[in-house]
């Protein structure tokens, strides 16, 4: 859909409020699977995906030939996830150590996430649960690259494109994502695999 999609960001620059519809309508699910990966929730999931096309909107006359349009448009919707995340970590900084443990008690406390992304397909949702929580323990190129391959099933390369990066490169981050999940996830699951050594970040 590349020279179709070219068309429409031309108008759209134009401000063709159909044209900019038409463009909504193909990619929003597909963005909004990519928001939910990082955010977990739909409220926030919904209103980024409105951010992410409000700077689609308002930066189509930016917009360089020289990527794909679906590149361009992913790449903005990592970016707002990265800085989404990045505040919402810094707003739980403060009282962190009160909310760590449970009152009156030593024993961490440790809450699942109640959520299911809704293009992931697992017949044990708990299981779901404890693969995004432990996804959001990988660095933010590592989770990047996990999301973008495992769960949105783009290509390495496509990936690469988005990062702005070489495949080469995406292929080492997926490599040691899948390593440290591994080691996470043996955590949970200690019967269904050997504990494996530590892997760098």
């Amino acid at each position: 859909m590349t020279r179709e999609d070219n068309l429409l960001i031309r108008q759209i620059a134009e401000g063709n409020e159909l044209a900019f519809k038409m463009l909504y309508d193909h990619y929003s699910p597909k963005v909004y699977n990519t928001l939910i990966s990082y955010t977990k929730n739909a409220e926030d999931a919904e209103e980024l995906l409105q951010d992410v096309f409000v700077t689609v909107f308002n930066t189509a006359q930016s917009f360089r030939s020289d990527s794909t349009v679906s590149t361009w448009i992913y790449r903005i919707s990592v970016n707002k996830s990265l800085d989404f995340l990045r505040k919402k970590n810094s707003s739980k900084r403060f009282g962190i150590f009160a909310s760590l443990y449970k009152r009156d008690s030593a024993e961490i406390k440790y809450e699942s996430v109640d959520f299911v992304h809704p293009g992931v397909k697992m017949e044990n949702k708990e299981d779901a649960k404890i693969l995004f929580s432990v996804i959001d323990e990988l660095s933010e190129k590592q989770k990047t690259v996990f999301i973008l391959t495992q769960i949105e099933d783009l290509s390495q390369q496509e990936v690469a494109d988005i990062l702005q990066t070489t495949r080469k490169a995406v292929e080492s981050l997926l490599q040691r994502a899948k390593a440290n999940l591994k080691i996470s996830l043996e955590k949970h699951f200690p019967e269904r695999g050997n504990s494996s050594k530590n892997t760098s970040q």
